[in-house]
């Protein structure tokens, strides 16, 4: 069956669209890219959107029922238009679901995951999207507890273990966090201590290569605009560390 393609699709819908149509009605500007074209932004500072997760966050850890817009009325109001308070590199790890994680709704968090949190041209893009079209005061970069990805980067490290199809690829970036982790450790270090450290590692270099490496970012983070902050998840408490701030 082909797929219906209208005005409101093309408009409103996936970010690439989005992306594709501020180009052109901006003209071709160089970075920092402009606020989109609808012009509706989150008028949130910095530390308001990071206080926002962080109450999400506590409320999570102690069974407090949501209270988010996921109804109707919600849908119709995003439909053509999406004004995110923060950005999220996250894991694609099924038990680490950022939305639930932090009491949010639709149209709140634009949310980039893949295995490990790892930055390539398609991760550091669409965060790259969501601060200069999107407007967002906050980009998050949470790792977690027993990341597969990690473990997998540390059995490099430590065991030469070697993994089929592009898997290996995948856990690339992550080698210097987790060479980083085991030296520092030393080699009397508990296994899950080395394995924490190098997931705040791996967290804590996608933060600083965000914060440096970013010609779009790197405006508003001059100007107190943005932050790109740093955490940890806990698969057994629920909880967010939020350990890298400044």
């Amino acid at each position: 069956m082909p797929t219906k393609v209208n005005r409101r699709h093309i408009l409103g819908g996936a970010c690439c669209a989005g992306l594709a149509i501020p180009a052109v009605g901006l003209g071709l500007m160089p970075a920092p890219v402009r606020a989109q074209a609808h012009g509706a932004t989150t008028d949130l500072t910095p530390q308001q959107a990071l206080d926002l997760l962080k109450q999400g966050n506590l409320d999570f850890v102690n069974n407090v029922p949501f209270d988010v817009p996921v109804n109707h009325s919600r849908r119709l109001e995003i439909a053509l238009g999406q004004t995110p308070f923060a950005a999220l590199v996250g894991c694609s790890d099924s038990r680490v679901g950022p939305e639930i994680l932090f009491g949010r709704g639709l149209g709140e968090l634009f949310i980039v995951r893949n295995a490990g949190n790892v930055l390539d041209t398609a991760a550091t893009g669409s965060v790259e999207y969501a601060v200069g079209n999107l407007g967002v005061p906050l980009v998050l970069v949470l790792g977690h507890e027993r990341c597969g990805a990690v473990g997998a980067a540390l059995s490099v490290v430590g065991e030469n273990a070697t993994f089929p199809g592009s898997i290996g690829h995948m856990v690339d970036p992550i080698l210097p966090a987790a060479i980083k982790a085991r030296a520092e450790a030393g080699p009397d270090a508990p296994a899950d201590q080395v394995f924490d450290a190098a997931v705040r590692e791996n967290v804590a270099r996608v933060v600083t290569e965000l914060r440096t490496s970013s010609p779009v970012l790197a405006g508003p983070l001059a100007e107190g605009r943005l932050m790109v902050v740093g955490a940890y998840y806990d698969l057994d408490e629920g909880r967010v560390d939020f350990f890298m701030e400044d």
